[in-house]
């Protein structure tokens, strides 16, 4: 019998649970650039929005740097969006 479906949520906690971080901001940076297309704003624009600059929004969409929570908290707000933050204990196996 084929196994369930994996959820994205327990994906992203196998792929952090082996130390992949750079996955876990790539999809931050994803869904960063998604929403800001999305709503038709420009790197330009959000950066305004936010108090950053275009080159800044940039290389968060790249990937590049982990962004600080503070920044994701602006970036939030200028895409009228919530942040959540989960920690979840890692299992004992």
């Amino acid at each position: 019998m084929a196994s369930p479906r994996k959820t994205a949520l327990e994906r992203l906690h196998e792929k952090l649970a082996t130390g992949d971080r750079g996955w876990f901001f790539a999809g931050i940076a994803d869904q960063v650039a998604e929403r800001r297309i999305a709503q038709g704003l420009s790197q330009r624009e959000l950066a305004e929005l936010v108090g950053t600059t275009q080159s800044a929004i940039a290389r968060l969409e790249r990937g590049g740097r982990p962004p600080r929570i503070d920044t994701l908290l602006n970036i939030a707000d200028a895409l009228d969006c919530d942040l959540a933050v989960e920690l979840v204990p890692r299992s004992s196996s």
